[in-house]
């Protein structure tokens, strides 16, 4: 299988291809299962090219006139067809539906989308790695040692263009804010050297503007900014990434955090709580209140507790 070592880096599990043959009309299907949605997603990512027409097929589908590329859950699936009809997208659709679902949060796709700038984005350049073969085949503009994914980072580079110029927005997410810290020391030492021997900068580098050239951090993400941008515009840029521990980012099948959850289930306590404790100091003023009227209009006190409403046997020994 080509790029098994990439596909093994993502965590692959399985892969099944199968073709179908209707009427002439020939399709050829291949799925390949990870171990969950974020390598999934990054597969994707890597196969999907830049510029393809979406087509409503599972999550993220693409199609570039006989292909369609989507991803749903943990699988990853590439569809081959002589000529894409209505019907056959019908029944991508139908496929897509009876995908198999991982379990709790294997099923959860990474959060570092959620965190790129939507303004001037090129929302099909996006390119998602959990390792360096993955990293450095999708055009990653950092050399994978200064990322240190042995650290478990995860790396997703995206392209923007507007009046400021052209770049490239890179956006590593460390597991701790401490890690992210030591290592945005590292990149600033690292850009600020320059291209030296010793450094020996990555192409995507050597090519960029020396005011393009920025990073910051927010939180556990490292945002580094490179290309033709403008330095007001490399830092618009980067002001635009906070990190937020609660950020999704267009989660399929209805996705919601458990910090979400957790917060609706004590919000509903609290409502339920005070709409019994508002219904029972109604019902007790009504009746009570209604009680104490009635005597009144009877002439008798409004309390049952007067002398008068108690037997007394006068009992002397």
């Amino acid at each position: 299988m080509a790029n098994a070592d990439l596909l093994r880096e993502d965590g692959f599990a399985q892969a099944s291809s199968a073709t179908y043959i209707r009427n002439g009309d020939k399709l050829n299907v291949r799925a390949i299962r990870f171990d969950d949605a974020s390598g999934a997603y990054a597969a994707y990512t890597f196969y999907r090219r830049p510029g393809l027409p979406k087509q409503e097929v599972g999550y993220g589908g693409v199609f570039d006139g006989t292909r369609v590329l989507f991803w749903q859950g943990s699988t990853v699936v590439d569809a081959t067809f002589d000529h894409l009809t209505s019907m056959s997208a019908a029944e991508l659709r139908e496929l897509a539906g009876t995908l198999p679902k991982p379990e709790g949060g294997l099923g959860v796709p990474p959060p570092l989308p959620g965190y790129l700038p939507q303004a001037s984005l090129d929302s099909q350049s996006s390119r998602y790695a959990l390792g360096p073969i993955g990293y450095v085949r999708g055009g990653g503009v950092l050399p994978p040692s200064l990322i240190d994914f042995g650290r478990g980072a995860e790396v997703l580079t995206a392209q923007y263009s507007s009046r400021d110029g052209d770049g490239t927005l890179t956006l590593i997410d460390y597991p701790t804010p401490q890690l992210a810290a030591d290592r945005l020391r590292a990149v600033a030492v690292f850009l600020a050297a320059g291209n030296t021997a010793a450094a020996q900068w990555p192409s995507q580098l050597t090519q960029s503007s020396p005011e393009a050239l920025q990073s910051r951090r927010s939180g556990p993400l490292v945002g580094v900014t490179s290309g033709s941008l403008s330095a007001d515009g490399a830092r618009k840029l980067l002001s635009e990434v906070n990190y937020n521990a609660d950020v999704t980012w267009n989660h399929p099948q209805g996705y919601v955090s458990e910090v979400s959850k957790t917060a609706k289930l004590l919000v509903g306590i609290i409502t339920l709580t005070a709409i019994l404790g508002g219904a029972a100091l109604l019902l007790g003023v009504f009746f009570g209140g209604g009680r104490a009227f009635y005597r009144r209009l009877r002439g008798k006190p409004a309390s049952t507790l007067a002398d008068a409403d108690f037997i007394s046997l006068h009992l002397r020994e």
